[in-house]
């Protein structure tokens, strides 16, 4: 008789946490059960297992407790039973349970044609009640049209409205004409902003990249874009996790936990109003055969290569995909056992690295459909990764650590310890010489391969602090000699 194991029992409750979206508990049952050394391919196991097998073992019960032993069939008036008389009581007593529903079943007949005859008294009471739903109708009727005449009457007042406030904005513009030409006759506004400008050179670090201002605005500047200038790009059947432009500037990449991810063709100049008369032009990469919005095949991460010829995306269900441009799926690179939350590819478009919810990072080689190198440096599942060179990166944690690694390399060749709450991103400058983070601690922080502790701990924000970006510019850019600045 096939018996279930303690590790896939295990396995199978994990899973389930994790579905349901009990992380911490899941995280903890893993480590503990020590579910990532356990040799069960997750990729085999469906979703909700744990569910189909419980709802499985209860239906075996309960056709077992409909069966005498003389009897070769269910009885013709099977009977169903609560799922927590199954578990509580043996067949023995389920049986004896069936037999008494049985001889009510009877009695409940025998009121049934009672109430047979009771119907055919009600029928008439109905003809009048229906007659009474009539005149409720037409009254309705006589409400929603004038909630219809209402509607119309708000859709002129927003009309209205909308034309006063197009009017005020003119207003505005020529008013700031006006100013810009005192301003132009007064001469050059003297610059407000603060800045402050650090050498590395103060810090211990020579070379590298130039000093970086760290610009504190004193006033903010709203910048206001016209509904005119906004495209809307509508398909996706649930919310978007990730989008990325492609090098090439025509093509823009989406993936949303409907199971899929689009590449729409954003043609330069393409304005709101030519997209109201058709959809864009896009292809939809299908991660699921048959049904979408499938849990396990949620698209979580996606980018480019370097020649905008692939895209790579990564889903919930542990697998990177590459695909062209056309939509044809290139390869499927299968190895996590959990949901991956970060991939990029590095310069040369030979690798593509990976970081996921199993606390690895994988190096793939491309060409090939291989995996090159598995990373096992973290506790916590790996939140992002990001490419120094061709060979060597950065990876993120909920362990609030920072690792960088080389491919061939069998430990870090450095560590960066220093945020208090979960690494949420990490981006290398343009040189490759500066890291940024950014972390759950609300801080984000500057780090260098020449020194242990962090450059910079940057602490203007007040919440948690989940992406940051380096500007185009500097040593390693395609302009090096302007300021190189960082956002977050």
């Amino acid at each position: 008789m096939t018996s279930i194991t303690s590790v896939e029992l295990n396995y199978l409750v994990f899973r389930y946490l994790q579905e349901s979206g009990f992380t911490h508990s899941a995280f903890a049952l893993g480590y503990e059960a020590g579910i990532n050394k356990c040799t069960i391919d997750g990729n085999m196991v469906p979703p909700a297992a744990l569910i189909s097998f419980v709802q499985k073992g209860l239906q075996y019960l309960e056709m077992e407790a409909n069966l005498s032993n003389s009897d070769a069939d269910a009885d013709e008036d099977f009977s169903l039973l609560q799922p927590l008389d199954l578990i509580t009581k043996d067949v023995r007593e389920l049986r004896q349970m069936i037999k008494e529903r049985k001889k009510s079943l009877q009695k409940e007949r025998d009121k049934e044609i009672e109430k047979a005859k009771e119907k055919e008294k009600e029928k008439e009471k109905e003809k009048e009640k229906e007659k009474e739903k009539e005149k409720e109708k037409e009254r309705e009727k006589d409400k929603e049209t004038e909630k219809e005449h209402e509607r119309e009457r708000a859709r002129i007042r927003e009309k209205e409205r909308q034309e006063r406030e197009k009017e005020v904005e003119k207003d505005r513009e020529r008013d700031r004409e006006n100013q810009h030409e005192d301003n132009a006759d007064r001469g050059a506004i003297p610059d407000r902003e603060e800045k402050t400008v650090v050498k590395h050179e103060e810090n211990g670090i020579s070379g590298g990249a130039e000093p970086m201002d760290i610009s504190v605005p004193s006033t903010s500047q709203a910048c206001e874009i016209s509904s005119s200038d906004v495209m809307i790009l509508e398909g996706h059947a649930s919310e978007v996790c990730a989008c990325a432009w492609s090098p090439t500037g025509s093509l823009l990449a989406s993936g949303s936990g409907d199971s899929t991810a689009r590449i729409w063709t954003i043609a330069e100049g393409t304005a709101r109003s030519s997209m109201q008369n058709g959809p864009a032009n896009v292809l939809v990469l299908k991660h699921v055969k048959g049904r979408t919005n499938e849990k396990s095949k949620d698209v979580t991460t996606l980018d480019w290569n370097g020649e905008g010829t692939l895209l790579a995306t990564g889903s919930y269900d542990g697998q990177a995909r590459i695909w062209s441009t056309n939509g044809e799926l290139k390869s499927t690179l299968s190895k996590h056992k959990g949901p991956i939350f970060s991939l990029k590819w590095n310069k040369k478009g030979d690798f593509l690295l990976t970081g996921s919810c199993d606390k690895t990072a994988i190096v793939w080689d491309v060409k090939a459909e291989e995996w090159r190198q598995q990373f096992e440096f973290h506790t916590g599942p790996i939140l992002d990764v990001d490419w120094r060179n061709n060979v060597s990166f950065a990876t993120s944690s909920t362990d609030n650590m920072i690792y960088v690694c080389k491919v061939g390399e069998t430990r870090p060749i450095k560590t960066f310890a220093g945020h208090q709450g979960e690494v949420n991103c990490v981006k290398w400058d343009p040189a490759g010489q500066l890291l940024a983070s950014c972390s759950d601690d609300i801080s984000a922080k500057i780090w260098s391969m020449k020194q242990e502790k962090y450059v910079y701990d940057l602490r203007e924000h007040t919440k948690e602090i989940y992406t940051l970006r380096w500007s185009p510019t500097g040593p390693g850019s395609s302009n090096p000699n302007e300021q190189l600045v960082l956002a977050r």
